[in-house]
């Protein structure tokens, strides 16, 4: 049999009853032909070109262009950081730039790695699981703190992850937290992590924040005084979303009102925005630190579960939230989709547990895990600083 190969063409629309295209490299062949994933030609939508560096984000960045090229004496890069700070920017450049480079790879998320092991178990597919996975010359993994309590997933990855670096190829992967602050994670997987390039990427300060703002509104044909751009790069102080966001909104604002774009437009249009981040840390800070941490999505905090796993996540979130933000128990309280008596109560009974140096313990699939509160509030305190 000959071999067959589809590429796909990223100008083409796709058929109408056909899911969107995840960028990732697919491997499609007859049999005895699986020996190498096909090209993927379907470009990301960010590129390592259009990424802005500052002093929070250079040797991410530096890194990644590093590994997305060939060069550096490491064959694996984890970037780390809270939600909205560039992580996934840096990933889709590497995968792009390889692209560029004719490289096979494949980007998906942990949620996506995990769905596919998981049909591959149920319809009996390994053999093109592993073949789709690890023939490639570049992995890259976003959100891979989703494999935390998923035993099967993270035993399979780890073969995978083996079998990637034995053959010199590469891998890149992001978490919201540190490898080690990853909650039910295993440790060979863990050991593995960090025997590689393992970089932070911070929240940008004010000069990143500024040339952010800048090229957004030369993105948006805007033309913000530069008045305007410095007053909301110096009090928004969050995710580069909320920074963008911030900018949209006020630009909607101007032109609905037929208003031109000032400093006290933007400082009424922005004063929700703006109050949420007098703080040192924004509360999608904590959720994605303590969510991390559960193998768990904000989301999860959000919602009406009230397994001990999650209510125990849910009332950390709100005491962090208390003690690391500026937020009051209102705001807190909208915030997670919960009434404000409930936040209040959280808070008190973590207060009590540190009070009385209690242990706190949760069910997940790798087995019941114990910790003094404590402990767990400095682990996770340790993820913020």
């Amino acid at each position: 049999t000959g071999e067959v190969s589809i590429y796909v063409d990223s100008s083409a629309a796709p058929p109408a009853n056909k899911s969107r295209l995840d960028g990732q490299a697919r491997l499609v062949s007859a049999a005895g032909a699986a020996s190498r994933p096909a090209h993927c030609h379907a470009a990301l939508r960010y590129r390592l070109d259009d990424f802005v560096v500052g002093e929070s984000n250079k040797l991410a960045y530096s890194a990644a262009c590093a590994i997305a090229d060939g060069e550096g004496p490491f064959s694996h890069l984890f970037v780390h950081g809270p939600c909205g700070v560039g992580k996934t920017h840096l990933l889709q450049g590497v995968c792009n730039r390889a692209s560029a480079r004719r490289l096979a790879w494949r980007y998906v998320t942990g949620e996506q790695f995990t769905n596919e092991f998981i049909a591959s178990v149920r319809s009996r597919g390994g053999d093109e699981f592993r073949n789709r996975y690890r023939r490639l010359d570049l992995l890259v993994i976003d959100d891979v703190h989703f494999l935390a309590s998923k035993k099967a997933t993270q035993d399979e990855f780890l073969h995978t992850f083996n079998a990637i670096q034995s053959a010199g190829k590469r891998i890149v992967l992001a978490s919201d937290a540190h490898p080690r602050l990853v909650g039910d994670m295993n440790e060979q997987l863990v050991s593995r992590f960090i025997a590689g390039m393992v970089v932070k990427v911070e929240t940008p300060d004010n000069n990143l924040r500024l040339e952010i703002l800048r090229r957004r509104a030369a993105a948006m044909k805007i033309a913000p005084s530069p008045d305007v751009l410095a007053y909301i790069a110096s009090n928004v102080r969050g995710s580069v979303r909320e920074l963008e966001g911030s900018l949209l909104k006020l630009a909607a604002v101007a032109s609905l009102g037929d208003a031109p774009m000032t400093v006290k437009l933007a400082s009424e249009a922005l004063a929700d925005s703006i109050s949420r981040n007098t703080g040192t840390h924004s509360l999608d800070d904590v959720e994605s630190a303590v969510g991390a941490f559960f193998g768990i999505t904000p989301a999860d905090l959000h919602s009406s579960r009230r397994t001990r796993l999650v209510s125990l996540a849910r009332m950390l979130a709100a005491f962090l939230a208390r003690r690391r933000t500026s937020m009051s128990f209102p705001e807190i309280a909208r915030h997670m989709g919960k009434n404000h008596s409930s936040i209040i109560l959280a808070v008190q009974k973590m207060e009590q547990l540190l009070a009385r140096n209690e242990e706190v313990s949760w069910s997940t699939p790798m087995g019941v895990k114990r910790m003094r509160a404590g402990q767990l509030v400095e682990l996770l305190g340790a993820q913020l600083d």
